[in-house]
């Protein structure tokens, strides 16, 4: 049992710094790598809860003045902090010699991480529907790019020859006379070729 709950510890710890990573490249990643995080520390929750009901051991309520001890910590953690500092607030009861506050404690830890993770999912899920991630970004870019070059393609082909000298022609406006404002084909050569078709 141990080596379970410190693996669903290490998966926890890892999937949220490797989602952290991806989340350059991919949201899609990110968010898969968290929601996996959120199960492993549900398991090892549930790991601490049954080995203190296995042992008959108390588990502290939601609002028990213990567990809003631990969970007014954080409110301590203002700034940047190392890693032992942070672990120095709650070394009262990490470290205690009551077996069954440190279970506790770490529910309340857990808990709070847990409750964080499912923000950060509905946040990457409602930013992933609006926006979608970096390769489906770029997805879409490279869909649009080639439908540029399929046009321009297509474009050319549909472009008639001078019927005077046999040169592409482009399309022109008419900014004179009685056709002012009309698209025709007008020869590229132009000036030296007047060949003209109308649309």
């Amino acid at each position: 049992m141990i080596d379970q709950m410190v693996q669903a510890a290490r998966s926890g710890r890892q999937n949220i710094a490797e989602g952290s990573r991806a989340a350059a490249t991919s949201s899609q990643t990110e968010l898969r790598l968290v929601n996996v995080a959120r199960s492993s520390l549900e398991e090892l929750l549930l790991d601490y809860e049954d080995y203190l009901r296995q042992r008959r051991l108390t588990l502290w309520t939601a609002n028990c003045p213990e567990a809003q001890a631990v969970r007014n910590v954080a409110n301590q953690c203002t700034g940047d902090l190392s890693d032992e500092q942070r672990y120095a607030l709650y070394v009262e009861w990490l470290e205690h010699k009551d077996p069954a506050i440190r279970a506790n404690a770490m529910r309340c830890l857990i808990h709070q991480t847990n409750y964080l993770l499912d923000r950060q999912i509905s946040a990457l899920e409602a930013r992933f529907i609006e926006e979608g991630g970096y390769s489906e970004r770029l997805a879409a870019v490279r869909l649009a790019e080639r439908n540029r070059i399929k046009d321009r393609t297509n474009s050319t082909e549909r472009i008639p020859p001078c019927p005077v000298c046999g040169k592409l022609m482009v399309l022109r406006t008419a900014n004179k006379g009685k056709n002012t404002g009309k698209q025709f084909w007008g020869c590229s050569g132009y000036p030296n070729c007047n060949g003209a078709l109308n649309l």
